[in-house]
């Protein structure tokens, strides 16, 4: 029930009025909508930059210490390879020697192996942020849709 009272829609400015907006009154609303819209792209590429800065911060402490375990790790049992190799040669006055070499070759391979993986890995994950190129993407077409309405 409406108790005997008219609601009316507001009014909305017809074409005429905007067709009466000067030249310049276009150009700085433009100006402004530009800025807003590169702002905020902006914002949204410190906003990235900042939260993988924060994982780094993070991360890169512990994966330093990893790294060090690792290398103790390694050392260890790199030792128990070589004295189990050398006690293959046993009697040979160059044991040692052999033993050394086969697991430096073995560790050499292997070392050679995983960097070339971890190259192939950082080269085919891209440097810029992927949800800010995506997001311009999408601004570009929406952009050359908008241009080609007009």
């Amino acid at each position: 029930m409406t108790n005997g009272k008219i609601y009316e829609m507001p009014s909305r400015p017809t074409r005429d009025r905007e067709h009466d907006r000067s030249l310049g009154s276009i150009i700085v609303e433009i100006r402004e909508e530009l800025k807003a819209f590169l702002n905020t792209r902006l914002q949204m590429m410190k906003s990235e930059f900042h939260e993988t800065v924060a994982a780094l911060r993070v991360g890169l402490p512990l994966a330093l210490f990893s790294l060090a375990l690792l290398a103790i790790g390694v050392l260890l049992l790199t030792g128990a390879l070589v004295t189990i190799v050398a006690a293959a040669f046993a009697g040979n006055p160059y044991a040692w020697f052999f033993a050394f070499v086969i697991v430096g070759v073995l560790w050499l391979a292997l070392g050679t192996l995983t960097a070339f993986f971890a190259y192939n890995q950082i080269r085919s994950r891209g440097a810029f942020p992927k949800r800010t190129v995506e997001v311009l993407k999408a601004d570009k077409e929406w952009l050359e849709s908008e241009a080609s309405n007009i």
